[in-house]
């Protein structure tokens, strides 16, 4: 599957201020991901410690806290990973399911998920 860029906003509270970086789509990372040093320019500080299993099985134990990111002019509180100096922020699945939005990996574009399916109070029986 090929992966691809989108431009974002990040930032410790939705007043600002906002960093704009440029993030992968990865459907394969639960949480976004974004360097260390961007989360503490932003001020933010971590919540806790969460392990996490690498691709090749590997486990690490990253900090993680609550961001704000803003897409496409709608902003969301999300769950971010402090992530290792030198890597690529990533854009991932959680952070995608509160925005409601879907991939399309074949022309490289996030697509709006206009039903999103919801479980009602169905009578018993």
């Amino acid at each position: 599957m090929s992966s691809f860029t989108v431009p974002i906003e990040v930032a410790a509270t939705s007043e600002g201020p906002f960093i704009q970086i440029d993030a992968v789509v990865d459907t394969g990372a639960f949480y976004s991901w974004v360097p260390r040093s961007i989360l503490e320019q932003l001020g933010v500080t971590p919540a806790e410690v969460q392990a996490f299993v690498l691709a090749e099985g590997t486990i690490v134990h990253r900090a993680i806290a609550a961001v704000v990111v803003r897409l496409g002019g709608r902003s969301r509180h999300t769950v971010c990973v402090f992530g290792d100096e030198g890597t690529e922020p990533l854009l991932g699945a959680l952070t995608l399911d509160e925005f409601a939005l879907g991939v399309d990996p074949v022309n490289g574009r996030l697509l709006p998920m206009p039903k999103l399916r919801m479980l009602g109070n169905r009578p018993a029986g």
